[in-house]
């Protein structure tokens, strides 16, 4: 009996241990954003490496940087739509390779759109297929 209550105190150590580091790893200290064209859509985002979609969400710690780098064939300008009061300078990513930091020094949910510009000059003739996409960005600070 004494050796059933040991495996079962272990187990719920093990699991306790699990959910602690899945919950660190859940919030980050700094995050990467990518912006890239495509032809459905016309653009699109990536965090961190993830697949390319029109909306992402992801959380980090309070005291985090946020850098979304342009790589799209179109300027962007990233805009807050809710959140705590927010700092984003400067918010235009006008070319290919810009890229904007933010950081994050109040806890809450911030919600961020891109506003796209008009295509680059040298893109022009450049197709995409259906409607532009809008890209969503929830980024959650604890």
């Amino acid at each position: 009996m004494k050796l059933k209550h040991t495996s079962f105190v272990l187990a719920a150590a093990l699991a306790t241990v699990i959910a602690a580091g899945a919950a660190s790893a859940a919030s980050t200290s700094s995050a990467s954003v990518v912006i890239r064209h495509q032809m459905r859509g016309c653009h699109t985002w990536s965090v961190n490496g993830g697949p390319f979609k029109a909306s992402q969400t992801i959380t980090l710690r309070r005291g985090s940087t946020l850098t979304v780098t342009n790589n799209d064939v179109m300027p962007h300008k990233l805009v807050l739509k809710s959140g705590p009061a927010l700092r984003i300078a400067p918010a235009t990513l006008g070319h290919m390779g810009a890229l904007v930091k933010v950081t994050f020094a109040r806890s809450g949910v911030y919600h961020f759109v891109t506003k796209p510009g008009e295509d680059y000059p040298a893109m022009a003739g450049m197709k995409t297929i259906g409607a532009d996409n809008v890209l969503l960005l929830t980024v959650t600070v604890t």
